[in-house]
């Protein structure tokens, strides 16, 4: 699917073991088919770290927050290197990584702290006069919502879920393969979490489905966390967002939140209650910018240049699918995602232009300065020598 470099970044041999000497027991093959050790010991790493992931999907539910998710990374990155590399060079790499958004997530309720207002109506109103009134939210589960969810709302729940997922196996992935790409790929996607951080404390704004279960007076304080919030939608005009009119039989009349509702088709309440489990602990009034639309569209631009161009019109899709999995399941408004865009786009132009700039001075650096040359003299013409005439053979 893609072009990344299989060979070694840094000029590390990723060998698993030395290779064999010929003996007449390796076989005609020439080489022993018995596993080497530091392979067995890789297997039996990553073996422990898949355990390990599964009890604390069990037991935790899906990870949401981002050092949860660094540290699965690392810890599947350190059993991946048993036996090929040093186990400090992932430390090394990811460490940094690590504490950023460890300092992302302490300062996730700086707007409480902060006692910013969160906006309840500014986005919506606005979503309003883009739409002519509609608000897209309650119009999509008018239209398409069913008492079940149809088979492409499976594409809805794990486009949507992958947002948590794809970028750090990304990360992992380059860190593996193209160490260059990877600190590229980790500085963008540093940057628009932190860009986004400072929205969401300096302007803190619910979503639709928490608009959908509250009524005016009981956010006309502007509060972050109601106890509207902690109660299922029950407002026949659905508090803020207005009335719902399903057009399937059986669909229910309030706007809800149904981002992994699609998993229950094929029999997997499970994963969707795990995803339910892991996001209970995550910021519900950082609606804007939708990092989920940042990520994604960000995702699609850095690897566009190394996928091949027969798939790369998944690489459009997968933005396009995810806002519209935001939409029709309640949890972003449309002006949400075109701020997550808007985003994105501000600051890979600026990183681009930033490393643009770098290799310009560094490629200046190198040159030699323009006063050191010296104007060779031109070299006199060498004298021609008047042609010889050929002697001519006497008569015979």
């Amino acid at each position: 699917m893609s072009r990344l470099d299989t060979a070694p970044a840094d000029g590390e041999h990723e060998a698993d073991a030395p290779v064999a000497t010929s003996s007449p027991a390796d076989g005609p093959t020439g080489r022993d088919s018995t596993p080497s050790e530091p392979a067995v010991a890789r297997w039996i790493a990553s073996a422990v770290w898949a355990a390990a992931l599964v009890g604390y999907l069990v037991a935790r539910g899906v990870p949401v927050d981002r050092l949860a998710l660094v540290f699965w990374t690392v810890t599947g990155l350190l059993a991946a290197c048993v036996g090929r590399r040093p186990l400090w060079t992932v430390l090394r790499d990811w460490l940094p990584f690590a504490l950023v958004l460890v300092i992302y997530d302490l300062t996730r309720g700086a707007a409480d702290a902060l006692g910013r207002p969160t906006a309840w109506t500014p986005q919506l109103n606005l979503e309003r006069d883009l739409f002519g009134g509609a608000v897209p939210t309650v119009w999509l589960q008018s239209h398409l919502k069913g008492a079940y969810a149809p088979w492409w709302e499976v594409i809805v729940s794990t486009t949507y879920v992958s947002y948590f997922l794809a970028p750090y196996l990304l990360a992992g992935v380059l860190w593996l393969r193209r160490r260059d790409l990877w600190a590229r790929f980790v500085i963008g996607f540093v940057a628009i979490n932190l860009s986004a951080l400072a929205v969401f404390i300096a302007f803190p704004a619910a979503p639709p489905w928490a608009a959908g279960q509250c009524t005016a007076a009981e956010i006309t304080s502007h509060p972050a966390n109601p106890p509207c919030l902690d109660q299922p939608n029950r407002l026949p005009d659905n508090g803020l967002l207005g009335a719902l009119h399903p057009h399937h039989p059986g669909a229910s009349i309030y706007v809800e939140r149904i981002g992994v509702r699609g998993f229950e088709r094929h029999g997997l309440p499970v994963a969707a209650s795990l995803v339910d489990q892991g996001r209970a602990d995550v910021n519900e009034v950082a609606a804007v910018p939708s990092l989920h639309a940042a990520l994604s569209l960000y995702l699609a631009v850095f690897l566009w240049p190394i996928t091949r161009r027969r798939w790369r019109p998944l690489l459009v899709a997968y933005p396009l699918v995810m806002a519209f999995s935001l939409v029709y399941s309640a949890e972003h408004y449309v002006v949400d995602i075109l701020a997550g865009w808007l985003l994105t786009a501000v600051v890979t132009t600026v990183l681009a232009t930033v490393s643009a700039t770098v290799r310009s001075r560094r490629r200046a650096g190198d040159a030699p300065p323009a006063d050191t040359l010296k104007a060779q003299p031109a070299q006199p013409a060498l004298p021609t020598q008047p042609a010889q005439p050929v002697p001519h053979a006497p008569p015979a």
